[in-house]
């Protein structure tokens, strides 16, 4: 028990992401559709419908609402039953996609590509996930690519003194792909762990932009065959749908490792990352739901299907 007047304790990761999703939970009306006490055909439908509301799209969708019937067809449930049987079919869904983002010590420096459209929270999501690997014991250079935007490069710096590890920057506007070469041979000069890259936010259908893209890594490729060791897109659950475009056109460019989601704090579409486990199977590395260095976590599938539907 806590003492009068003693402060609560912080919420949880969970809670957060509990709470950050209770739009998303809201969204899928689950209130309404376990007015119903059986699992009949409309209440069957009314659950597809919820589905594709929260972004999970048509054939998720309906494979999900059909595997919760299984079974159980107009057989009486209750609405906590009901919640748990969806959120263990969607955690089902997500699992083959959850998974623990490793270093490999044996690349020295392990090359890091963060790529995404502009407003993703990319550079902040970079200085999270430099703190966490400071935290773990790496060296970590982080290399200010995106130079069309000096904001960019001040936040970067920002967040690499906040986090510990240095940034390798240059005026706004300077060739992305020689900063880049430089920072790999600082990051090598310097026995860094790790380079972690920012690059510019571009819009998937900007082709110019997306070349550029493909050319650093063709730079950092030079320096390293086996580099860039992994390349992250960074997703903002709020665009939805358009989360499944962004990935097809960065996957054209540049071979992707894995995802991770932003925004899950203010999103209605959490059901997004549902849709995107389905159709890529790309690995979720990390998802957030704040703006806090804490608010990165790793991204765990029965945690999440729990928050979306409100389960226990």
């Amino acid at each position: 028990m806590r003492e009068f007047g003693e402060a609560p304790p912080p919420p949880t990761f969970f809670e957060r992401l509990k709470e950050g999703l209770a739009k998303s939970a809201g969204t899928l009306g689950l209130a309404d559709i376990l007015i119903k006490k059986k699992l009949d055909a409309e209440t069957v439908t009314a659950l597809e419908e919820a589905l594709i509301r929260a972004d999970m799209g048509a054939k998720t969708a309906g494979e999900i609402a059909a595997a919760v019937a299984k079974g159980r067809y107009d057989e009486d449930i209750s609405p906590a039953e009901l919640r748990k049987v969806l959120a263990d079919e969607i955690a089902r869904v997500l699992k083959p996609v959850e998974r623990l983002f490793v270093v490999d010590r044996t690349k020295r420096p392990f090359v890091i590509l963060v790529a995404g459209v502009n407003g993703t929270g990319k550079t902040s999501t970079i200085g999270k996930l430099a703190a966490r690997l400071v935290r773990d014991g790496h060296k970590v250079v982080l290399a200010a690519g995106d130079t069309f935007r000096a904001a960019a490069i001040e936040q970067l710096q920002i967040w690499g003194k906040r986090a510990g590890a240095e940034v390798f920057a240059r005026a706004s506007g300077c060739d992305a792909a020689g900063l880049v070469f430089d920072a790999f041979v600082r990051a090598q000069s310097s026995a860094a762990d790790v380079l972690l890259i920012d690059t510019a936010g571009r819009m998937q259908n900007k082709a110019g932009l997306m070349a550029e893209l493909e050319k650093i890594a063709r730079v950092i490729k030079k320096q390293d065959g086996d580099a860039p060791h992994a390349t992250l897109l960074v997703l903002d659950a709020t665009t939805g749908q358009n989360a499944v475009a962004q990935v097809e056109a960065f996957a054209a460019s540049v071979p992707l490792s894995g995802l991770v989601m932003t925004k899950l704090d203010g999103s209605a579409k959490g059901g997004i990352l549902v849709a995107l486990a389905a159709k890529f199977a790309l690995p979720v590395y990390f998802i957030g739901v704040g703006e806090k260095e804490n608010d990165l976590q790793p991204f765990t599938a029965e945690a999440f299907a729990k928050a979306l539907t409100g389960a226990p």
